[in-house]
């Protein structure tokens, strides 16, 4: 099992593209993806869950990966995070 905290730095926060983005590199890994903010944990591979979270900028999430893949997983979707969803350049 992987497990972190991240900081949101792109503009809108979690908002429904970034949760899409999110849940695209997600999907294509076998582990198990969690996310939780502020004690609430839901499902990294479905938008919905990741959109009621209600993380805007500045939020600092909890990922958690556990599976056969988690390394990749936790890798790709560190990336993605910290890279503010490729929005920062907008």
């Amino acid at each position: 099992m992987r497990s972190t905290s991240l900081t949101l730095i792109n503009p809108l926060g979690l908002h429904a593209r970034a949760a899409s983005k999110l849940v695209d590199v997600a999907k294509t890994y076998a582990s198990t993806v969690t996310l939780g903010k502020d004690g609430k944990e839901v499902d990294g591979k479905s938008i919905m869950s990741l959109l009621l979270l209600g993380a805007p900028v500045g939020s600092e999430l909890s990922l958690t990966i556990e599976g056969e893949d988690e390394d990749e997983a936790f890798q790709g979707i560190c990336d993605l995070i910290e890279a503010g969803f490729h929005e920062l350049d907008e």
